[in-house]
């Protein structure tokens, strides 16, 4: 398991001398809010080279904007220069949503996306809040697809240095029959991963 001061030193070696003092120097308090639709924001995921990169997964949940806080105020206040990047996994929309219908009218599919799409824009605007309120700079990609695969290529992709989640406390039972997107991306990301308990959770250990 990567402790904060081990991600940050791992990024930090691989880094020149001028990279580092572009690290050290580089400071932005602006917050982006705007709309997004599924796939924007690759161009401002992919950060400026030499920079650390700080992927937060996302969701229409509390423990996921605690998440979201947390690391703004426990790893990139003390990392300037850090870029953030807000990753939500927006489910497809396709027939399987509806199995063991016959028939499934247009309309039907058509309300279901409009559905997700007015869900994605909330929660990404909710996360972007978070950010504005911290004074800190960050950008938002929407990708589509099973939650745990979907962000485990997008951080990928996006050569994350650390992918922040919350956790959602799920029992033993529950996680053993339901699995966890935490647990998958723990294994499987190819990043440090850095999973946030709940605020009760987190105060009662």
């Amino acid at each position: 398991m990567w402790s904060i001061e081990a991600v940050i030193a791992r990024h930090e070696a691989s880094l020149t001398g001028s990279e580092r003092v572009v690290m050290e120097e580089s400071t932005e308090a602006a917050a982006t809010a705007s709309g997004v639709a599924p796939g924007a924001g690759d161009a401002e995921a992919a950060g400026a080279p030499g920079l650390m990169k700080v992927v937060v997964a996302v969701d229409a949940s509390e423990e996921s904007l605690h998440a979201l806080s947390w690391a703004l105020d426990h790893v990139v206040r003390h990392h300037p220069g850090a870029s953030v990047v807000v990753l939500h996994a927006q489910h497809r929309v396709d027939r399987s949503a509806y199995a063991g219908l016959a028939y499934v009218p247009p309309t039907a599919m058509d309300a279901m996306r409009r559905t997700q799409a007015g869900n994605t824009r909330k929660a990404v605007s909710r996360a972007l809040d978070v950010c504005k309120q911290k004074q800190a700079s960050a950008t938002a990609a929407v990708v589509v697809g099973d939650a745990k695969e979907a962000i485990c290529q997008a951080v990928e992709d996006m050569r994350a240095d650390l992918l922040v989640l919350g956790s959602r406390g799920l029992g033993m039972v529950k996680r053993a029959f339901l699995g966890s997107v935490s647990d998958y991306l723990a294994h499987h990301a190819c990043c440090p991963v850095l999973i946030v308990k709940p605020p009760n959770e987190a105060r009662h250990k």
